[in-house]
């Protein structure tokens, strides 16, 4: 259906990585999925590969979502960086487009993880 892709998932919560990289998986099942439970091990792990898609948490001990957004941004001007959070106040959203980053609010669900990227593989 779609090309491979890779995806890194970074959320302090293990849960919701899990729960992330099933939807993933059980859309898109040859996609590799790498996860992170951290900004500073998602950065170790950017030195080492390239993703094509990066959905972060927001709320994350030391560096924010955001942030790391930025920082990510800035490696990968081609790759599709999301921001999945429940922290769903405007200027958070606002401050999420303007780096140029996606938004999904949580939590997530199968439909919306699917549809989110069924839409970005037709727009790329």
């Amino acid at each position: 259906m779609s090309k491979q892709r890779s995806v890194l998932l970074v959320d302090d919560s293990k849960f919701a990585r899990l729960l992330v990289r099933a939807f993933i998986s059980g859309n898109f099942a040859d996609w590799q999925i790498d996860e992170a439970e951290d900004a500073t091990k998602a950065l170790e792990m950017v030195d080492a590969k390239t993703y094509d898609y990066l959905i972060l948490d927001f709320n994350m001990p030391g560096m924010n979502g955001l942030e790391l957004g930025k920082k990510l941004r800035a490696r990968f001007p081609d790759a599709v960086i999301a921001l999945l959070t429940a922290n769903i106040q405007l200027e958070i959203q606002k401050k999420a487009e303007s780096l140029g980053l996606e938004f999904l609010a949580k939590p997530p669900t199968e439909d919306k993880i699917r549809d989110f990227i069924t839409a970005q593989e037709a727009a790329r």
